[in-house]
């Protein structure tokens, strides 16, 4: 059932009640990789560019754009990879949909850190998804019609680092 503006979701958060309903999963893919280390901030930056994905729920299906785009992490000195990642993403029915998707990666453990990156970069071992926060809050720009709905919604996801990119769980915030 949809409303007038033909939201897929049904229900409503109250003040003292929030409530979510899973949107849609996006799994990327990242094989090339270039740093910045050790600005003068104490920051580096780190930039990773989509080569493939899929994402797919119970209203949206259908495949990132290779070469659309990247994530452009920053990592402070504090040890929190701040991400900020733009891609599109093209719906099974052709609709393009960009991304940007903006949130945090640390680790709840002092070593944490480091074995994500050896999982991701050197061949390490998974990384147990509670050993870290990985959460993020996107926005969406989509033509008008079916699936504008994305541009009506406050999301947030959860997210799960692979060896070789990323997988984030999108819910809205009804």
């Amino acid at each position: 059932m949809t409303d007038q503006y033909g939201t897929p979701f049904s229900g409503a958060s109250l003040l003292n009640e929030p409530r979510m309903e899973f949107a849609f999963e996006v799994r990327l893919k990242f094989t090339r990789v270039q740093n910045i280390p050790e600005m003068p901030s104490g920051a580096g930056r780190g930039a990773v560019y989509v080569d493939e994905g899929t994402f797919e729920g119970p209203h949206l299906r259908g495949k990132a754009v290779p070469n659309s785009g990247g994530d452009y992490s920053l990592f402070r000195p504090d040890g929190v990879l701040a991400f900020d990642a733009r891609y599109m993403l093209e719906e099974d029915d052709g609709t393009l949909i960009m991304l940007y998707n903006r949130g945090y990666l640390w680790g709840r453990k002092p070593d944490t850190m480091q074995k994500l990156r050896d999982c991701a970069f050197a061949g390490g071992p998974p990384v147990d998804h509670g050993e870290y926060y990985l959460r993020a809050f996107p926005t969406f720009e989509v033509q008008k019609g079916k699936h504008d709905w994305l541009m009506r919604h406050v999301f947030i996801g959860i997210g799960e680092r692979k060896p070789d990119g990323n997988l984030i769980r999108y819910y809205a915030l009804l």
